[in-house]
């Protein structure tokens, strides 16, 4: 009855090969000792023959015999640092496979993560549009429960769109640590993040532009292409001038393959001609709508 043996993973080979090459080594080390012994002798012999006095023959029959043993020895000294170099050779391919092996475990771990946060979000949606749905197909119209499914529909939209986000990061550090081109440790403790000010709500977007506003004296920047958590008071008039948008854009999501998420022009000061000042623009649009109504 045919078996079918397991195929053996690359640090499985490795570590067998390096096995054979050392039991190898050890024979051929053996041989050495005998063969330099050997030589020992036969120069010794050769030494008392010429010292005795002995014919000819006698002295090129023991210089013969020498040199062969000593020949046999130098075979086996190259073989052996042959062996040796091979044996650092096995060691080094094993290190980097037992180095893989633990990268794949990390990116194995990173994409299971991004699969069980795919595998959620639908979860989150559906139940957040219930909530929204059990509001707005009510006859009755209550203002905190409008105000609740709108805030609702709100942080689905966002948490979905971030949802998406993260798995399109999770999976793309899953294939540089699988390269080798990042350093990420499983189970790592996390650093806390320090929350915004409570006083001002802000929305996570997406900016298209460089921008600047202030809260109180603090002047704040932020550059072109990059997720920004932006006051709420400004969302609108940046979304209306298309400044901004959201995160589950379709042009957002584009943008950020092409230019990522970490902004293109971060070096800009605050007096660059090129931000757009939002607290201008909702002076503007106010000073505009008094004009109107007036």
């Amino acid at each position: 009855m045919a078996f079918f043996k397991r195929e053996l993973s690359p640090v499985e080979r490795f570590e067998s090969a390096l096995k054979d090459k050392q039991a190898g080594r050890l024979k051929l080390a053996d041989r050495l000792r005998i063969a330099e012994t050997v030589l020992e002798e036969k120069r010794a012999a050769a030494e008392r023959l010429a010292v005795a006095g002995a014919a000819n023959a006698q002295l090129d029959r023991a210089d013969t015999d020498m040199r062969a043993v000593e020949e046999r020895a130098k075979t086996l000294r190259a073989a052996l640092v042959e062996f040796d170099e091979q044996i650092a050779s096995t060691e080094r391919a094993l290190a980097d496979a037992k180095g893989q092996r633990d990268r794949d475990v990390v990116a194995g771990e990173i994409e299971a993560m991004a699969a069980a946060i795919q595998q959620a979000a639908p979860g989150f949606g559906t139940g957040a549009a219930a909530l929204v749905e059990a509001v707005t197909k009510s006859a009755a119209s209550i203002p905190e429960a409008s105000r609740f499914a709108t805030n609702v529909d709100a942080v689905r939209r966002e948490v979905l769109a971030a949802a998406d986000l993260i798995c399109w990061e999770l999976r793309s550090a899953a294939v540089r640590t699988r390269a080798g081109n990042a350093n990420i440790t499983l189970r790592a403790t996390p650093e806390p993040e320090q929350p915004p000010p409570s006083e001002i709500e802000r929305q996570l977007i997406y900016t298209l532009s460089p921008l600047l506003w202030r809260e109180g004296i603090e002047a704040r920047t932020a550059p072109a292409f990059a997720l920004v958590e932006l006051p709420k008071m400004l969302l609108p008039v940046a979304l209306r001038h298309q400044h901004v948008d959201y995160l589950n854009a379709r042009r957002v999501q584009t943008l950020m393959h092409v230019h990522g998420s970490g902004g293109s022009n971060s070096d800009l000061h605050q007096d660059d001609p090129q931000l757009v000042d939002l607290d201008a623009l909702t002076a503007g649009e106010k000073e505009s709508a008094q004009t109107d109504v007036a």
